[in-house]
C-alpha cells in the first residue's frame, strides 16, 4: 500500500474528483511553453500518457486549437486500484497566432509525451532591405 503525508495533495485530488475529468464540452487546460527559435515559433504541450491518435490539431484563420484525450488503461478483473492521481479526460488549449506566422506550413511532432509545433515566420514578415532607385534626372516645370 502506498502512503502519503502531503495534505495539500489530498485536497488537490478531492477537488479534481469533485470537478470531474475534462470532457470535450468542458476540457481541462494543458501546460505549454512558447518561444521563438530562429525563423520559427515553437509551442510545446505536455501530454504525458496520451497516444498520438488521441490528439487533434486545427487551425482556422489565426486560431490554433489543440485537443487531446487521455483514456483509462484497460485493467484486468483482479486489479484493485490503490491510488489514482493521473487525470483522465479531455484537454484543450487555444492560441491566437499573429498574422506574421505561416499557418500553412506548421509542423507537428509528438515524442515522449510532448507535442511540439513549429510555426515558421511568414516571408512577408521577415526583415528585408529596400533598395533606393536612382532618379531619372531633372524634370522641368512648365507653367
Amino acid at each position: 500500500m502506498l502512503m502519503r503525508t502531503d495534505p495539500f495533495r489530498e485536497l488537490d485530488r478531492l477537488t479534481q474528483q469533485l470537478m470531474g475529468p475534462g470532457t470535450w464540452s468542458k476540457p481541462s487546460a494543458m501546460p505549454m511553453d512558447a518561444y521563438r527559435e530562429g525563423d520559427q515559433y515553437v509551442v510545446a504541450f505536455d501530454l504525458p500518457g496520451v497516444t498520438a491518435d488521441a490528439i487533434d490539431i486545427d487551425v482556422e484563420r489565426n486560431m490554433l486549437t489543440v485537443k487531446a484525450e487521455r483514456r483509462p488503461v484497460a485493467k484486468a478483473d483482479d486489479v484493485q486500484m490503490e491510488l489514482s492521481e493521473r487525470p483522465l479526460g479531455a484537454f484543450s488549449r487555444q492560441i491566437v497566432l499573429a498574422d506574421t506566422l505561416d499557418t500553412e506550413r506548421i509542423q507537428a511532432d509528438y515524442d515522449a509525451g510532448v507535442l511540439t509545433l513549429r510555426i515558421p515566420i511568414a516571408e512577408r514578415a521577415k526583415p528585408r532591405k529596400i533598395t533606393i532607385g536612382a532618379g531619372s534626372g531633372r524634370k522641368q516645370i512648365s507653367g
